[in-house]
């Protein structure tokens, strides 16, 4: 549990820092009129788009070894914690300043985690089954035909809906990671699951990297945190196996949803540019 732990929170981390870095470059890349692939072959291009896919490399082998021992709920949670990590470090990097209410929400995403840590008990037992993983690149296919068709909408309907759609393709990853029953590579190559894995994280990062780029940053980061975390949590206690202590699933939900809630309250900071965090 605690390895688990510490590699959720050095996920968060390291996702934080990498979101300043990525969505820098996003905003100096020329802008799309609807979703196109492309843009992560520009994104790549550029110095500081490269570190924050380094950094979310180191991000994602935390998240892993997190979501092999521990429930989706907490890992997720503590993931989406990464915003409160974008606001501190968007102080030195960016001399943004953070207003005493996202400093409060900064202390509310740490209390909601410190309460899901709390209430914890092991992550589900129960055997998933070859369908539940060939599922899972099911809706990854379908995740990317709603993405590209909500790529052709309006503001703030638009923003809102890649958001989600990249939260929810982020939400694939983690069930993903967690449905591997082995990770021998014969196994990993002929798993659905691995496809689902990564095909999920591109198109999260393409239809996120588009919605940064239009705009409505707060309404694009705050649907993907609860894509991201309710719809992986919800199917990790529902049909994975995942619960609580004994006597402690009230303390899990309530640290759920404040921590939730906290992430949402620094959604702002889902896209960390220069100028942009003032009073």
């Amino acid at each position: 549990m605690i390895l688990g732990l510490l590699g959720a929170f050095a996920s968060a981390v390291c996702y934080g820092v990498a979101s300043v870095l990525q969505a820098v470059a996003a905003r100096s890349t020329r802008q799309t009129r609807d979703v196109d692939p492309r843009l992560l072959l520009r994104l790549l291009g550029r110095a500081p788009f490269v570190g924050g896919v380094l950094l979310d490399g180191a991000g994602f082998a935390g998240q892993f070894l997190a979501l092999r021992v521990m429930p989706v709920f907490l890992v997720q949670a503590a993931i989406a914690s990464n915003l409160a990590v974008t606001a501190l470090a968007a102080v030195p990097m960016l001399a943004a300043r953070l207003r005493a209410r996202e400093w409060a929400a900064v202390g509310t995403v740490c209390a909601g985690l410190a309460m899901l840590a709390l209430a914890t008990g092991s992550e589900g037992t129960a055997p998933i089954s070859p369908g539940f993983r060939l599922a899972l690149l099911g809706c990854v296919v379908v995740l990317s035909g709603v993405g590209f068709a909500a790529g052709r909408a309006r503001d703030p309907a638009r923003s809102a809906m890649l958001g989600l759609v990249a939260g929810l393709a982020f939400g694939v990853v983690a069930l993903a990671v967690r449905a591997l029953p082995d990770l021998s590579p014969g196994h990993l190559i002929r798993d659905p699951a691995t496809y689902a894995l990564v095909a999920g994280g591109v198109v999260a990062f393409l239809f996120f990297a588009t919605g940064l780029q239009r705009g409505a940053v707060t309404v694009t980061t705050g649907a993907m945190v609860i894509g991201e975390t309710v719809a992986p949590a919800a199917v990790g206690v529902l049909l994975l196996g995942d619960h609580t202590r004994p006597g402690y699933a009230p303390v899990a939900v309530v640290g759920f949803v404040i921590a939730v809630a906290g992430a949402l309250a620094l959604a702002r900071f889902g896209e960390a540019e220069p100028g942009n965090h003032h009073p």
